[in-house]
């Protein structure tokens, strides 16, 4: 890779420069996109403060019947269960009725939460430079730009150690399932889920020395493996099964053995933890 600011994410300033455009959706893509564009507004109406997409379809890497879509929404006040609930339903919506997107997802957060001191490096950080405008007035416009420093690092990603336990469950959840095939597709959402979750985690160990910013998968284990070779196969797998997934109930054990709580632990060494969220004292 060549050693320049743009192939690294940075814009000529040094600040992570924001992913992703409408005009990169690819075509295939843009009637999927029109759609969740109809139905958030139809579903939150006035309550609506803006939306986004993000993942592979703004950027234009997106793979038909391979990728998901991802959404996120931000209304005027906090979102309830049923403001989830009806986000759900509506991805599930248009999952059954294009057979360009396999899955998906809707965030939803409530403005101020998003404009917040809390969330300014991490959703905010999320906001600004990992999703694309789809409706309304663009956050970004209130917050600052980022540069890929260890502040960023743990504030994104510093959490690992209280997530371990959470997936534990999801898995021995899907263990648990009666049909067969219904575990099966349980377990591959999970191995897709936790492998782009684990890579992203290792790449931003590693970000404030590399001095940049990627959301490819590959490139990321690739610069990880540069700093951590003894880990590098197994972030390199990951970034694979994020991309395509199997149902490997094995896999799942290696994450959640071994190399989530290795990461875990380095995670903490190098940069700390992240600041406390009330839904972490809430879930303990």
């Amino acid at each position: 890779m060549t050693d320049t600011a743009a192939v690294r994410g940075l814009d000529a300033h040094g600040y992570i420069a924001r992913e992703g455009s409408l005009a990169r959706v690819p075509a295939a893509f843009r009637p999927v996109v029109a759609a969740a564009r109809e139905r958030l507004t139809d579903l939150f109406g006035v309550r609506l403060h803006s939306a986004y997409l993000y993942g592979s379809i703004p950027r234009g890497t997106a793979r038909v019947g391979r990728s998901d879509l991802d959404l996120l929404a931000a209304l005027h006040d906090e979102p309830a269960e049923a403001d989830h609930a009806g986000a759900r339903a509506l991805v599930e919506a248009l999952d059954s009725e294009f057979p360009q997107i396999d899955g998906g997802g809707a965030l939803l957060y409530g403005r101020a939460r998003l404009l917040s001191d809390l969330e300014r490096h991490d959703m905010g950080f999320f906001v600004a430079c990992l999703c694309t405008p789809l409706l309304g007035d663009d956050l970004a416009a209130s917050l600052p730009r980022y540069r890929p420093d260890a502040l960023l690092a743990r504030e994104t990603n510093g959490d690992l150690g209280l997530l371990l336990p959470r997936w534990r469950e999801r898995v021995t959840r899907a263990g648990d399932a009666g049909d067969l095939s219904d575990g099966e597709h349980t377990r591959r959402s999970l191995v897709r889920y936790m492998s782009r979750h684990l890579v992203r985690t290792a790449f931003t160990l590693v970000m404030p020395r590399w001095n940049g910013w990627s959301s490819d998968l590959r490139v990321m284990a690739d610069v990880f493996a540069g700093y951590y070779p003894e880990r590098a196969a197994q972030v390199r797998a990951a970034a694979v099964l994020g991309y395509e997934p199997t149902g490997d109930a094995a896999v799942l054990a290696a994450y959640l053995d071994d190399l989530g709580p290795w990461l875990a632990r380095e995670y903490t060494r190098v940069h700390g933890t992240k600041a406390a969220r009330p839904e972490d004292a809430a879930a303990s």
